[in-house]
């Protein structure tokens, strides 16, 4: 079976931007799961396991914060990489507590194709 991956952001332009980026970093995926926010994302997860899930931190409804503490909790999906996108003027606690709720890597908008692959790459 083919890679996939769920790529989480409220704006369904970014979505796009990410997935024509990792198109560019060479990296291909067969199946591209998208959802506005992590409660949509949940739900996708509720039925797919993709290889691995780009996500915004800031969203409404529910964050990228509160979704890593959800997908945590979930021992059916907690083992699925998660990289989040953040912006530039983000916040570094952010970052730092995204990572201390199993966040695998960070990526910095706006970002290159090469900055994708050097996150995403080796863990997929």
């Amino acid at each position: 079976m083919g890679k996939s991956i769920l790529i989480i952001d409220d704006s369904s332009t970014m979505r796009k931007i990410v997935n024509r980026s990792l198109r560019q970093a060479g990296l291909e995926f067969d199946t591209v799961f998208e959802a506005g926010d992590g409660v949509e994302a949940l739900e996708i997860l509720a039925n797919e396991k993709p290889d691995i899930i780009l996500s915004d931190i800031n969203m409404p409804n529910m964050d990228g914060i509160e979704f890593l503490k959800k997908k945590g909790a979930d021992p059916s999906i907690k083992d699925i990489p998660v990289v989040m996108v953040t912006t530039e003027g983000g916040s570094e606690d952010m970052v730092e507590q995204s990572r201390s709720l199993g966040a695998s890597g960070c990526v910095k908008k706006p970002f290159t194709p090469d900055q994708v692959n050097d996150v995403l790459g080796p863990l997929l």
